[in-house]
Parts: structure tokens; sequence; C-alpha cells
């Protein structure tokens, strides 16, 4: 007993698995564009992306000229978006709003589009060509539709995708001080806010360019010490200009009292000022030598040597790994076409067998008159 209800019970879903297969095939067959395009509609609406979406690329060419044909670009688009396939949708709506600019489904095109091209960026680390096309693409968008209700969704991606660039800015700048090669550092951080002032990372831009003006004075020789150490006095009133309480700022005002020291330059101090000279007081400030300037440059070199053969071999390790990440996404790619192109052809031969058997069945008809 217990048998023939398994027997049945599979013998019921081959049958409605044939059944369904059969229908997707019978769509795939008919010619009537209004039938085709609702069975299209009926598995786009059910979750079957894929199948939807081979059903509505079989439409473009015999769609074109009814009133399905920016119906089905759109929907073709739309289901490829929804079973993850970025790349092509957003070629497909590139392809949708140069088409119909104006048709009422072409806002919410654009928007997608950009959904698709926001897929397609990468984090901060990495190479952000990509977020500069979509920032560009969402700017348009933005201008052109002020009052859309997709614009503060475009304007928070902006707002991520400003501050992934302000990051990597600011990250690319600090590895210099990170090497301890200061007066690169110093050079490459000033140049960061001369591009772009409000850099999101403005007080760590600051704060590291006073360190770094510091230290490369720090460690000059002494004829040049003077000179170097009025360039950190410029750099620290910049920075306690713009946040005079931070919690750094203590690090950095006990650098300034040293360096008025050194330089001889006499102001007023304020509260901050006067503790860090206080507590310098206490402490004691002991000039320092020739032979422990000369230690500290060369220890400065190898540390700058080591840190280069570091940074060289973290690239070559990335550059692996990204051409790595470059083959599995070109093979993911290459996969997805492939499927796609099988799903075309299997498609394409479906149909040509229907147009075969149509012309048998004519020839069939015509073969008793042909006789008469």
């Amino acid at each position: 007993m217990r048998k023939l209800r398994l027997t049945a019970a599979i013998v019921l879903f081959v049958l409605l698995v044939s059944g369904c297969k059969s229908y997707f095939e019978s769509l795939l067959r008919n010619n009537d564009v209004a039938e085709r395009y609702a069975g299209a509609m009926e598995f786009y609406n059910k979750g079957k992306y894929r199948k939807a979406a081979v059903l509505f690329e079989s439409m473009l060419f015999l769609s074109q000229g009814t009133k399905y044909e920016d119906s089905v670009q759109f929907y073709n688009a739309m289901s490829n978006y929804r079973y993850g396939d970025y790349f092509v949708a957003e070629a497909n709506f590139s392809k949708f709003l140069e088409v119909f600019p104006r048709s009422p489904m072409a806002e919410e095109a654009r928007f997608l589009r950009i959904k698709c091209l926001y897929q397609g960026t990468y984090r901060w680390e990495l190479d952000q060509v990509p977020t500069q096309k979509a920032m560009a693409t969402i700017a348009e968008f933005m201008y052109d539709n002020p009052n859309s209700e997709y614009y503060d969704v475009c304007k928070a991606m902006l707002d991520e995708f400003q501050e992934r660039l302000d990051r990597k800015a600011y990250e690319g700048a600090k590895l210099y001080y990170t090497m301890k090669d200061y007066k690169s550092s110093h050079y490459a951080l000033k140049s960061v806010l001369r591009e772009n002032s409000d850099n999101r990372y403005r007080e760590e831009i600051l704060y590291y360019t006073a360190l770094s003006s510091y230290k490369y004075a720090f460690n000059s020789v002494r004829e040049k010490q003077k000179e170097r150490y009025m360039t950190f006095i410029d750099d620290y009133y910049n920075f306690i200009g713009e946040y005079p309480k931070v919690s750094g700022r203590r690090e950095l005002d006990h650098m300034f009292v040293r360096a008025q020291k050194y330089v001889g330059l006499k102001a007023d101090l304020d509260s901050a000022q006067v503790a860090a000279s206080e507590f310098i007081e206490k402490e004691g400030v002991t000039p320092r030598s020739a032979k422990e300037l000369k230690a500290d440059r060369r220890s400065t070199k190898r540390a700058i040597k080591e840190a280069k053969k570091a940074v060289s071999e973290a690239e070559k390790r990335s550059s692996i790994a990204s051409k790595v990440n470059e083959e599995i996404s070109g093979n993911q790619k290459q996969n997805q076409k492939r499927r796609a192109r099988r799903e075309r052809e299997e498609a394409m031969k479906i149909y040509e067998q229907a147009k075969a058997k149509e012309k048998e069945k004519e020839k069939g008809k015509d073969s008793p008159e042909k006789n008469k």
C-alpha cells in the first residue's frame, strides 16, 4: 500500500514538472505576442525570473511595433535584475532608456540602473572607477528629477560614495606617515586638502600634517631644524584653530612647546599650552647630540626601506588576489553568458521544431489538393 502511494506521488510530481516544462515550451513556440507576454508576466509574478527573462528576451524582435514593445524591454531588464545579474540588467536598462526615454517607466528604469551600478562598486581600498561612474549617473538623475521619490535614496548613495573617495585619499596619504617618510607624508596630506577641502577626514588630515612636519623637523640636521619647526608651528595653529578641543591636542601641545623653545618664539599661551609647558619643565628637555640625530636618521632610513619592502610585498599579494578575483568574476560572467546562450539556443530549437511541425502540417493539407 505504501509503495503504491509513493509511486503515485512520484508519478504526480513528474506529471506536474513535465506540465510546467511543456507550458514554458509551448509559450516559446507560441507566436501570439499577447499570449507569450501574458505567460512571461505569469512567470515573473511567481518569482521565476530566469524563465521570465528567457521569454521576454525571445519577444524582443516579435514585439517590435506593438503595444508590448516597451513593456517587454523593461521587464526583460527587471527579470535579470531580480535574479541578481546586475551587469546584464544595467545594460538592458540603458538600452530601454535609449529607446524609450519618455516612457512612464523611464524614471524607475533610471533608478534601477543606478542600483545595478551600485552593486558593481567596490570597497574604498579597491578601484573606485565604478564608484565615480555611479556618482555621475546619480548626480544626473538627481538634477533631472528633483521631486522624485527616489531622491533621498540617491542622496544617501552619493553620500556613501563620497565617504569612500574621501577615505581612500586620506588613507593613501597617511600611508607615508606609517612608513615614517614624514616629508612625503606632509606633502601628500596637504595635497588631499588642496584637492578637496571638504574631505570628511579633515580633522585627521590636519592632525597628521602637524605630526609629520614636527617629526620631519625633529629628525633634520640642526641647520634646517629652525625653518622646519616654524612649518610645524603653522600646521599646529591650523589644527587647533579648527579643532581646539580634541583628544589629540595634548600631544601636539607638548610638541609646540618644544618647538617654541627651540625657535625662540615668544607668544601668549592658552591654558592647554601652559599645562604642556609646565609638564615639560618638570620632565626636562635635553638637547640631542649629533650622534643621536645620525643614529635616528639611520634607523628611520632602515624603517622606510623595511616599510617599502612590506608595502611592495603586500601590493604583489593584492595584485595576485585581484587577478584571482578578476578570473573568478570573469568565469562567473562567462558562465552566466553561457547559461543565457544555452537557454536561447534551447528556445530557438523549440521554436524551429514548432515551425517545422507547422510546415509539415501545411504540406499534409496541401498534398490531397495536389493529387486531385
